[in-house]
């Protein structure tokens, strides 16, 4: 089978290997789709992400879906959760499996990814997935769970005003949830104006160009210096109140109203 596995020089090679090799308790997938997370440009640029460093060459991909390939639900569509924790620890037994000190993900440290044909993997994280739900869109569940939780922490409620401070993948799909949620009123600001004007067709009630911290004034101008009441930093790249561009010491009151009471760092 076809795999493409990041070296510790950055680079990328497509390499032929086995088929791999499963245990009992897992199954084996025919990979159909895997989404490119902003993480990856961290593997392949800093060949590494935080303090984990490639030190072998590593298989990354950590949103996809699949197809069963073997067994008597061979043939079954599933969407798969990359997060394996190992289920004994104080952690996992107390209903906190994401908080695992010993966690495996997908295409992560010493752990293989999706980009290749083939992988096996735990039976409790394969998800069936509906026919009305494409192969991307079954790998868009896993981004789409992040925006989700994230929603969650912020307690959104119909008639609140929400800030999304960067509008990759993830801030995106909290935008809509926002939307649907019955947020009054979402503003978006991103670097990139293609971001911006998908905001708008996404349904931001006003988008405004992240330059260091300027957009202030112009946040607090369309709540009428209210400013927003939670608000979601999901782009390190872009530079919000309080954010990266200033710290609190000298953030002004428009700076950290227009930050919102919330503030929640999504993804970075």
């Amino acid at each position: 089978m076809k795999a493409l596995r990041l070296g510790r020089n950055r680079e990328l090679n497509l390499v032929d290997e086995d088929p791999p090799k499963y245990t009992r308790g897992e199954t084996l997938l025919r990979v159909t789709a895997v989404g490119i997370c902003g993480s990856h440009i961290h593997w392949v640029e800093d060949a590494g992400i935080g303090d984990t460093r490639v030190t072998k060459p590593l298989v990354l991909g950590h949103e996809f879906s699949g197809v069963i390939d073997e067994g008597d639900r061979k043939g079954t569509r599933v969407a798969v959760d990359p997060a394996m924790p190992c289920w004994r620890c104080d952690s996992c037994l107390q209903g906190n499996p994401n908080l695992c000190l010993r966690i495996q993900f997908a295409g992560d440290g010493e752990q293989d990814g999706a980009l290749r044909e083939q992988l096996s993997w735990p039976d409790p994280n394969l998800y069936e997935i509906s026919d009305l739900i494409t192969d991307v869109e079954g790998a868009m569940l896993e981004p789409l769970g992040v925006a989700i939780h994230a929603i969650e922490l912020g307690k959104l409620r119909p008639g609140m005003r929400v800030g999304i401070y960067g509008c990759g993948p993830i801030g995106l799909l909290i935008l809509q949830l926002a939307r649907m949620i019955g947020a009054h009123q979402i503003i978006a600001t991103d670097k990139l104006n293609h971001r911006l004007k998908a905001a708008e067709r996404f349904g931001a009630t006003d988008t405004f160009t992240a330059e260091d911290c300027k957009e202030t004034k112009a946040i607090m101008s369309v709540t009428n210096s209210k400013g927003v009441d939670v608000a979601f930093s999901t782009d390190r790249g872009v530079l919000v109140p309080e954010g990266h561009s200033r710290s609190a010491h000298t953030a002004t009151g428009d700076d950290l109203r227009a930050l919102g009471r919330n503030w929640y760092t999504i993804g970075w």
